[in-house]
C-alpha cells in the first residue's frame, strides 16, 4: 500500500520523513515481509534452530529486496536506512547450533517466522516497532487510498444495510477518488445489501464493487489501502485474523457491545472517512503474537521422552524432536485448556532456556496487552495498557494457592507443553477461532509478532481513550464518591 508521508498534527512536515511505497511484484511480495537486523548477538535459544542453509537464503531475499508491501516495515526499513543504524541482512557470522529445538524447517519458515529468530534480533525488532509506533502517535499518516475493505457481521441485518450506506458513499461520483470497494463476497446475493440495485445506480460500480473471500485476504493482502470494520471488538478481531500477515490500516466503526477496539462514531462516518484519506490518520501499533503448534516425532517406540528433556536439555545433532503444524497470529490471546476432557490439564511452561513451572488447571491464557480486558481479565489477571511491550500469563482455575499472573516482557519465546505423561490432552484456541488438540509431548511456541496491528486512532492523547474505555465499558472503580465530614461547630460564649 502506497503511504504518502507523515505530517505533524499542526499539519506541517517533519524534518525526518519517513516514505514507503508497496511492492507490485507478487514474488518480491513473497519473500520481503521481514524486518532487517544485525547478527551482532551470536546467542541462539533452543527454540531458534535455522538449517544453516537457511541463512544464506535469508541473506539472499534481503540483497535483491529494496520495497516491501507492508507499510509498517517500509517505515521502519526507511527509518533505519536514513539512519545508517543497519546496513545489510549479514547473518553469516552467526554459528548455527544444531542442538536447537530439534525442529524441522523449510525455507520460507525460516525467513519469516520470528520464534526463529536469535534474542538479539527479536529484541531489535520489538524495539524498532516501539520506535516507530511512538512516531506514528504523535504525527498523521497521509495514505494515498484508493481500494477499501469493509468488513462487517454478515448475518446481522442492520449491519448490512449500513455496510451498504458506505459502499455506495464511497461508490458515489461525488467522492474526489474513484475508490474501489470490496465487500465479502456472501454478500453478493444478499437481498438486505441488494448488490443489483446499487449497480443499477450507476455502470461505473460495477467494474469498482469487488469481493473478497478468505483466500484473497491470506494470499494477496496488498490488494487493500484501508479496511473499515462496522461492528464491534469481535469484528476488529476478526480482521486481525483475516489478515494473517501484513494488516493494511483498520478504522473501526462502533456498532457492538463494548468498544475497546472501535473508536469511532458511525452516526460521523461521512466527516470522519473524508478527513481519514484527505488529511491523513493516527496510527496505533497494536502488538500481536506469533503462536506455532509443534507436533511431536514421537511414535511410542522406544523409552518415552521427557518434554523438559527434550526443550531444554542437551540432545544429539540431527535429532529433531518436533515439527510446526500450523501458525497464527494472535491479536487478544492463546488460550490453553483441559477443553471436553472431565479433568484438570497438566501444563508445562518454558522461558526462553528455561524451565519455568508445571501448572495443574482448567488451562493457561496467554495474552497481549489488548486481551488483557478479554479472557485475561476475566482468569484474574491485570489490566494492561495497549503499548506496554509485554506478554500476560494467567492460570485459569489453577489447582494451587500460589499461583499469581504474571507478566513478562515481549522479548521471551513462551512454550506450553503437554507433558508425556499427562492424564488427558489438551486443546489450544487462538482469539477464540480456531481449536486445536495439544496431545501428549506437543506444545505450542508463542513469541511477538513482526506484524503489528495498525488500529487507527482519534486525534487526542491516548492513554486518556483507554482509562475512559475501561471506565465507561467495566465501571473501572465506579462507587459512590465518600461523603466528606461535616465540622461541629463551637458554642460561643455570651
Amino acid at each position: 500500500m502506497p503511504v504518502q508521508g507523515l505530517e505533524q498534527p499542526d499539519g506541517t512536515a517533519p524534518q525526518d520523513q519517513i516514505v514507503g511505497e508497496s511492492s507490485n511484484s507478487e514474488a518480491e511480495y513473497q519473500h520481503a515481509l521481514e524486518v532487517v537486523f544485525d547478527g551482532e548477538d551470536l546467542h541462539r535459544r533452543k527454540s531458534s534452530l535455522i538449517p544453516s542453509e537457511a541463512t544464506n537464503l535469508v541473506e539472499k531475499k534481503a540483497k535483491r529486496r529494496s520495497k516491501t508491501a507492508c507499510f509498517v516495515h517500509s517505515l521502519l526499513e526507511n527509518d533505519r536506512r536514513r539512519q545508517g543504524s543497519i546496513s545489510s541482512n549479514d547473518l553469516n557470522d552467526i554459528v548455527e547450533d544444531k542442538k536447537g529445538d530439534k525442529v524441522t524447517t523449510d525455507d520460507h519458515e525460516a525467513a519469516t517466522h520470528s520464534r526463529l529468530l536469535t534474542k538479539g534480533q527479536l529484541s531489535d525488532m520489538a524495539l524498532g516497532v516501539r520506535e516507530l509506533s511512538k512516531k506514528l502517535g504523535s504525527v498523521r499518516l497521509k495514505l494515498k487510498v484508493k481500494t477499501v475493505f469493509l468488513l462487517t457481521k454478515a448475518h446481522d441485518e442492520n449491519l448490512i444495510w449500513y455496510t451498504r450506506g458506505v459502499a455506495e458513499w464511497l461508490l458515489s461520483k461525488e467522492r474526489e477518488t474513484s475508490y474501489v470497494v470490496y465487500v465479502e463476497n456472501t454478500l453478493l446475493d444478499n437481498h438486505k445489501f441488494n448488490a443489483k440495485g446499487l449497480l443499477a445506480q450507476d455502470p461505473s460500480y460495477e467494474r469498482r464493487l469487488k469481493y473478497w473471500n478468505n483466500e484473497l485476504c491470506a494470499k494477496h493482502p496488498h490488494t487493500f489501502d484501508f479496511v473499515v470494520t462496522l461492528g464491534g471488538d469481535g469484528t476488529v478481531l476478526y480482521a486481525s485474523w483475516l489478515f494473517q500477515k501484513v494488516v493494511p490500516p483498520v478504522l473501526s466503526f462502533a456498532l457492538g457491545s463494548l468498544g475497546f477496539l472501535t473508536k469511532f462514531d458511525f452516526e460521523e462516518y461521512q466527516k470522519i472517512l473524508s478527513t481519514a484519506f484527505q488529511d491523513g490518520v493516527t496510527i496505533s501499533l497494536r502488538l500481536r503474537f506469533e503462536a506455532t503448534v509443534m507436533r511431536t516425532q514421537f511414535n511410542g517406540e522406544g523409552r518415552q521422552p521427557e518434554l523438559v528433556e527434550e526443550l531444554v536439555g542437551e540432545e544429539c545433532d540431527n535429532n529433531y524432536t518436533h515439527k510446526p503444524a500450523g501458525t497464527y497470529e494472535v491479536l487478544n490471546d492463546i488460550v490453553v485448556d483441559r477443553g471436553p476432557n472431565p479433568t484438570m490439564s497438566a501444563i508445562e511452561i518454558f522461558g526462553d532456556d528455561e524451565h519455568f513451572t508445571t501448572v495443574q488447571a482448567d488451562g493457561v491464557c496467554v495474552a497481549t496487552p489488548t486481551g488483557s480486558t478479554a479472557y485475561n481479565l476475566a482468569a484474574g489477571g491485570s489490566l494492561c495498557h495497549p503499548e506496554n511491550p509485554v506478554i500476560l500469563l494467567t492460570a485459569i482455575c489453577a489447582h494451587t494457592l500460589s499461583f499469581r499472573p504474571i507478566i513478562l516482557p515481549d522479548t521471551i519465546v513462551l512454550r506450553l507443553g503437554v507433558p508425556y505423561e499427562a492424564r488427558t490432552s489438551s486443546w489450544a484456541s487462538f482469539d477464540g477461532r480456531e481449536r486445536v488438540e495439544l496431545c501428549r509431548g506437543d506444545y505450542v511456541t508463542i513469541s511477538a509478532s513482526r506484524y503489528p496491528f495498525a488500529n487507527v486512532m482519534p486525534r487526542g492523547r491516548r492513554s486518556e481513550d483507554w482509562v475512559n474505555s475501561i471506565s465507561r465499558t467495566l465501571q473501572w472503580n465506579s462507587r459512590q464518591r465518600q461523603k466528606a465530614f461535616v465540622e461541629w461547630e463551637k458554642e460561643q460564649k455570651p
